[in-house]
């Protein structure tokens, strides 16, 4: 046996996710000789923006589903599907916490529960909504934009027959055009950004410009079909049925008057938010992120983390887009490969570095284009409930600043209970940082980020525990 080949059988890789940047970390694992485990959330490998529907429903082509991405898509499933037998696939299974080289994973389908060791591990655990809430908001009918994207995808239904969508990001338009072309009434795409951010942003979206044209050409098709986009907006609320507790319509300023529009459903979002939890428990060292808003976890060009053994890949790392997740995925699996002493192809690993490097102007181009609103804190009114978890308000975190001196985000958690609800902050986080940055009069950077705490996503109170020798 090869040293190369000893050094492999003594890893026990671990992948969490199986987004873009997890499948082909895996596939490049596999490649070189090693047998990852491979945990991911849902049924089917893909994740979110390559996400599959369940056998059992009825099978719509590729093409309807994921539109100019469909041949990206059926390369990445294929490519999963061609691993199996010689990876262990963990599906329907979330790792909820991680402590001694080792994850506990809940399997949802028999709510057992089991820890699962690893030698190193990619951490590719992708991104969420980034939610500023309005009033109404808590309203069924009510959908991140994301939550409506899975819906229409996996489930095969829309979230309602007059469906409006608002935020800001390229996830606003995508989401109306998937939304449009599946057949459902789209009333309006209601966008914070104004033209003049995106005309601004226009010559570093164009290093990358077939993304660019794709973009170009869902704005276009929207308005081809009728559509009605409103730009440099200002959400007010959700309108409701008290009595029948639904959604009417929304209400909106144009910058010049107070606007509304009837319709039953709403999706709403700005853009993406990486989730962090994980390597947060794992230990990872945070820095702010400018360009993203957001405390994000350290990482190398090749994707290593600050602790040792760990790597992150993808938009759980920062939100730089599909492509750049799989480029990210290979070049952690190749660290972590020649980390232990297995030989890669450097050249290949320079020309991921490259790839992804070239995507940072771009990326800083969509910020410019789809800023998240920086007067958004400013006008949320004090009943505005910011954690819906804990049923705490805009009023109560600009007291707790007020009263208590509060001017640290887990100081304001202490003190407020927001962020200690289910979601454990990941709905509510955001937002109570920009109350917590206006109320304090600091830069949101100052105010630091919650820190995660296991669980890092819902679990049952009552679980089965089960050993790694019955997984």
């Amino acid at each position: 046996m090869t040293a190369t080949a000893t050094t492999a059988n003594a890893l026990q890789p671990v992948i969490v996710g199986a987004g873009p940047a997890g499948v082909r970390a895996a596939q490049t694992l596999v490649a070189h000789g090693l047998r990852p485990v491979v945990i991911d959330e849902a049924p089917r490998a893909g994740g979110q923006i390559y996400r599959r529907p369940p056998t059992g429903l009825t099978q719509r082509s590729a093409q309807t589903l994921y539109g100019f991405e469909s041949k990206r898509a059926d390369a990445l499933h294929e490519a999963f599907d061609a691993l199996q037998g010689r990876i262990d696939h963990r599906p329907d299974s979330l790792v909820w916490n991680a402590q001694a080289q080792q994850l506990d994973v809940l399997h949802n389908p028999t709510r057992s529960t089991r820890r699962v060791p690893y030698s190193h591990l990619i951490v590719a655990t992708g991104a969420t909504d980034r939610v500023l809430p309005v009033p109404g908001w808590t309203l069924p009918g009510v959908y991140t934009l994301g939550g409506a994207q899975v819906a229409l995808k996996f489930q095969g239904c829309a979230i309602g027959q007059r469906v409006v969508f608002m935020g800001t990001g390229p996830l606003l338009y995508l989401v109306a055009y998937q939304y449009a072309k599946a057949g459902v009434k789209v009333a309006a795409v209601l966008d914070t950004a104004r033209l003049a951010d995106q005309l601004a942003a226009t010559p570093a979206m164009l290093t990358q410009p077939a993304v660019f044209a794709k973009g170009v050409y869902y704005v276009g098709w929207l308005r081809a079909q009728g559509v009605a986009l409103h730009s440099g907006v200002r959400p007010l609320r959700v309108l409701g049925d008290e009595q029948q507790s639904r959604v009417t319509g929304v209400a909106w300023h144009d910058g010049r008057e107070e606007r509304t529009l009837a319709c039953d459903a709403v999706g709403f979002g700005y853009a993406l938010r990486s989730e962090t939890q994980l390597a947060d428990l794992l230990g990872c060292r945070f820095d702010y992120a400018p360009m993203h808003r957001a405390h994000l976890p350290v990482r190398d060009a090749a994707g290593r983390a600050s602790v040792e053994g760990v790597y992150l890949a993808g938009d759980g790392a920062g939100i730089m887009g599909a492509d750049a997740a799989e480029w990210a995925g290979e070049r952690a699996a190749l660290a972590l490969l020649a980390d232990n002493g297995v030989a890669i192809h450097t050249a290949r690993a320079t020309a991921l570095e490259h790839k992804l490097d070239r995507l940072t102007t771009f990326r800083r181009g969509l910020e410019r284009a789809f800023p998240l609103p920086q007067d958004w804190a400013a006008h949320a009114p004090d009943d505005l409930v910011v954690c819906r978890c804990e049923n705490v308000t805009a009023g109560t975190l600009r007291q707790t600043v007020a009263v208590n001196g509060a001017d640290e985000m887990n100081r304001l958690k202490a003190l407020s209970r927001v962020g200690m609800g289910r979601c454990q902050g990941r709905m509510c986080g955001v937002a109570a940082a920009e109350i917590l940055a206006h109320a304090a009069d600091q830069p949101v950077q100052q105010v630091g980020r919650l820190r995660g705490q296991a669980p890092i996503k819902p679990v049952p109170i009552r679980l089965v525990p089960c050993t790694e020798g019955d997984a």
